[in-house]
């Protein structure tokens, strides 16, 4: 049962979660984090720390964000390993919590 970084963290990229991951599954895109399911423990740690609410198990999808389990899973065997904190996107607040940002995906 992994966790997943679902599409409101499109054009955010808050890295509070990499911080308290023990087992550093995120990796960075240019807008956006994804979460290996294969390094993923379940730890639920991540989940709390994000300020996008944009982190869920996987078994907890919010409905029309099931697509994002297999993105995930796809873009963190192709992004490189982020470990540490970094600054959010600039203009990460203005688009936190703005739907349909699917197409706005940089991969």
């Amino acid at each position: 049962m992994a966790f997943v970084v679902t599409e409101n963290c499109i054009k955010c990229k808050f890295t509070d979660c990499v911080d308290v991951c023990p087992v550093d599954c995120f990796h960075e895109g240019p807008n956006f984090l994804v979460i290996d399911p294969d390094e993923c423990i379940d730890c639920t740690l991540c989940e709390p720390e994000c300020p996008a609410n944009a982190i869920h198990s996987v078994d907890e999808l919010p409905e029309g964000q099931e697509v994002f389990a297999e993105l995930n899973a796809e873009l963190a065997k192709k992004w490189p390993l982020i470990t540490s904190v970094q600054d959010a996107l600039p203009d990460a607040d203005e688009w936190n919590g703005k739907e349909g940002k699917l197409s706005l995906l940089e991969k």
